[in-house]
């Protein structure tokens, strides 16, 4: 049975995330309000600054700066974008 939950990124009911996708408080108010697809942009935007910023999971600061960048993103709608980075034209 999936779970449903008001995603603030989508300003809509979503599918709800199967587990806390982050330690501590951040991971908690992630799993509580925000939904399946909203989690996959963040990802996909992740998986952008760790690349193009050559950030480490292993290292606390990048941990730290992935966090801050988390939460701005879901929550605030504040999206880092990477120097340098120019996005694909669109047809």
């Amino acid at each position: 049975m999936t779970r449903t939950v008001y995603c603030e990124f989508e300003k809509r009911d979503a599918e709800g995330l199967d587990f806390a996708p982050w330690p501590g408080e951040a991971g908690q108010r992630v799993f509580a309000h925000i939904g399946k697809p909203a989690w996959a942009k963040w990802l996909a935007h992740q998986t952008m600054l760790i690349n193009e910023n050559r950030l480490s999971p292993m290292d606390p600061a990048h941990r730290r700066f992935l966090q801050e960048q988390m939460l701005a993103f879901l929550f605030e709608g504040n999206v880092t974008q990477v120097v340098g980075y120019v996005p694909p034209e669109q047809d």
